[in-house]
């Protein structure tokens, strides 16, 4: 029977509405299907990580014993991250972001990175990574970089588009030989401001200069990487860059480290 990698996916959370109809007063944590069906294209399984904490919280479940039974992780996008998780207020209320989301998907991110896992963020994944290891972000890039373009078009949403120039001689430019620029879809109003020093940028944004996609830097940690945009809309044929290899090198990484995990001593 072939063994399949097990790959944990942050929840998104939906918090008690009073107005909802369904679920009244009541916390929802869900996925996405587009990105699970991404990871699933690999033939690895996808499991959503519910937050073990909360309100209604029962049993020693924790994030760790998540960490040690999965092989690696994914950060799915969604909402804002909170100002003060970087150490500002927000500008903004709309801007607010989810403070317990950030807890909780900082607290998965550590214990990952503890076992040894790999780590891969997509958009606002790219962007709690960041803050989690200290870079901060703009709260919007319309009103604190007003001579950038619009990164999000909330009309035509997963079909706005702009360009990447790829940084060379990084390891993203090595699974794109040749490729200098590249297309990508563009969903975000927020964006890295001031990089972690435990990063390196690997994709910027053409004419704003906004990061894109990083990497950890140092080799010998354990594996973590991040896109700005979404792998998970690309469509087979479009003009946009074919995020496969993207997955490929993740999960690459994902077997490397079980395979060193599970060696025995």
């Amino acid at each position: 029977m072939r063994t399949r990698l097990k790959i944990g996916l942050s929840a998104c959370f939906s918090h008690p509405d009073h107005a909802r109809s369904l679920f009244t007063g009541k916390t929802l944590q869900y996925v996405e299907q587009s990105v699970a069906h991404w990871i699933m294209s690999s033939g690895a399984m996808v499991v959503m990580v519910p937050c073990p904490t909360g309100s209604t919280q029962r049993g020693d479940v924790n994030f760790d014993d998540y960490a040690q039974w999965l092989d690696g992780l994914v950060l799915h996008g969604g909402e804002d991250v909170w100002p003060g998780s970087y150490g500002e207020e927000p500008l903004d209320q709309r801007w607010s972001g989810d403070r317990v989301r950030d807890e909780y998907d900082k607290a998965l991110v550590d214990s990952f990175v503890k076992a040894g896992k790999p780590v891969f963020g997509i958009c606002r994944g790219l962007q709690l990574l960041n803050v989690a290891f200290g870079g901060t972000l703009y709260q919007d890039i319309d009103t604190q970089l007003p001579e950038s373009f619009s990164h999000r078009d909330a009309v035509v949403y997963d079909q706005n588009f702009h360009s990447v120039d790829i940084v060379q001689g990084t390891r993203l430019s090595s699974l794109y030989p040749g490729v200098e620029r590249a297309r990508v879809n563009s969903i975000h109003h927020q964006g890295i401001k001031d990089l972690a020093s435990e990063f390196e940028a690997e994709a910027i944004s053409v004419s704003d200069g906004i990061v894109e996609a990083i990497r950890r830097k140092d080799p010998a940690k354990s594996y973590i990487a991040a896109l700005q945009w979404h792998p998970e809309f690309h469509q087979p044929g479009s003009d946009t860059i074919d995020d496969a290899a993207v997955l490929e090198d993740f999960l690459a990484a994902v077997a490397a480290a079980k395979a060193r995990l599970t060696a025995p001593a």
